[in-house]
């Protein structure tokens, strides 16, 4: 019996705090709701678990993107709705005002509501907005809804310009009578010439054939070439103007002739000396008419409001296309949403599965634990009393 080393009380001392330390990580899996709440509890679950909530938060907040996707396009739709019911509107207005039993009164009132409408839906366009971004405008194009939890996964989205040009529905310019071109015209430049034996004498060598008559300034330039006629004995130079080929006579003389009934041109030199003049003298230019904008739907006569019946209904076709494109991107992030919250869903059951705590399998644990504990307290407490028969023998 030695007094030195109580082997018993050790033991018992060094089984209570094993059974007291199972018992803290009980408690605490038991408190958290967690079996891996440190990288010790079990290192390969928790890089599993923790690359399985990554997923799990990318895959919530790429459904939610796709929710937003869905909102964005129902924002948008529904103001496609109230275009198509403008453009019904327009349509009818269009048929009414094909009837040549109305006055010019009745379509002028006809006119002002198409000019209305017309505004509307421009109005729509530019006022159609979601997150502070125009869906309507022409903008919204080539974006992109991120529905995947990892990189490039997206679904894109664009949307047309809706207002009354794109819808073919807009201004034109009606020109009122202006200057008309009746002569040869070349780029936009008219021309008339005359043939004149008159000369000037101190320009001998100058041609004056041009009468100027320009209805819009337009630069034109033009090669003269030398020519001669042999059925005439007559120098010219020849030009080419709006297609035609045009002379004109030089005012000095040719030192050789032909006879007058050679009826081919023979190539030979002429010893003449051309000159390169031609008179010029100012020219102006007169404006046309002012013009009208207005927009193309009207119903002025029976004509135009056929050709306005053609525009609106082609406006509707448009609308309908944008629209059926979104009803479809819509159903297809409804079940994106879908898939997304299965996946997610599946993943979390994984996810706790490694991380969760099974509440009655730790109770067991626990209870074991505490009971364990009591029964090494009580055996610590009787080898400690061990030692106390050694005073008996002192006595």
């Amino acid at each position: 019996m030695v007094v030195q080393h109580n082997l018993t009380a050790m033991n018992s001392n060094r089984q209570l705090g094993v059974t007291s330390g199972a018992q803290a990580k009980s408690a605490e899996k038991l408190s958290s709701g967690y079996k891996i709440n440190r990288a010790g509890d079990d290192a390969a679950g928790l890089k599993i678990s923790e690359k399985m909530r990554s997923q799990i938060r990318g895959l919530d907040k790429a459904s939610d993107n796709a929710q937003d996707g869905i909102s964005l396009i129902q924002t948008a739709e529904g103001a496609l709705n109230e275009s198509h019911s403008i453009l019904q509107r327009m349509n009818e207005l269009a048929v009414q005002g094909a009837n040549d039993t109305n006055q010019s009164i009745d379509r002028d009132a006809i006119n002002q509501e198409l000019d209305a409408l017309t505004e509307e839906l421009n109005r729509i366009s530019e006022t159609t907005q979601f997150n502070k971004q125009n869906l309507l405008d022409g903008n919204f194009k080539d974006k992109n809804l991120q529905v995947g939890a990892n990189a490039k996964q997206k679904i894109a989205i664009s949307i047309d310009c809706m207002n009354a040009d794109a819808l073919g529905l807009g201004k034109e310019t009606v020109k009122q009578g202006g200057n008309t071109p009746k002569k040869v015209v070349y780029n936009g430049m008219s021309f008339a010439y005359v043939k004149s034996d008159d000369v000037a004498t101190n320009k001998a060598n100058a041609i004056s054939a041009f009468q100027k008559s320009i209805s819009k300034k337009v630069g034109s330039t033009s090669n003269f070439i030398a020519q001669y006629d042999d059925t005439t004995g007559s120098i010219y130079y020849k030009a080419t103007i709006g297609g035609k080929e045009k002379r004109f006579a030089s005012a000095a003389g040719a030192r050789n002739s032909y006879l007058a009934d050679q009826k081919a041109i023979v190539a030979k030199a002429i010893n003449d000396d051309f000159q390169k003049y031609v008179k010029t003298s100012k020219a102006s230019a007169t404006a046309g008419g002012n013009g009208e904008i207005r927009n193309k739907a009207r119903v002025d006569d029976y004509e135009a409001a056929n050709n306005t019946i053609t525009y609106v209904q082609n406006a509707i076709n448009t609308v309908s296309t944008q629209r059926s494109a979104l009803g479809a991107l819509q159903n297809r992030l409804e079940h994106t949403v879908a898939n997304l919250d299965n996946v997610s869903e599946n993943t979390q059951s994984a996810e706790s599965r490694i991380r969760d705590t099974d509440m009655a399998s730790e109770m067991v644990q626990y209870s074991k634990n505490n009971i364990l504990a009591q029964a090494g307290q009580s055996m610590l407490a009787q080898a400690n009393q061990s030692t106390q028969g050694v005073l008996s023998l002192l006595q």
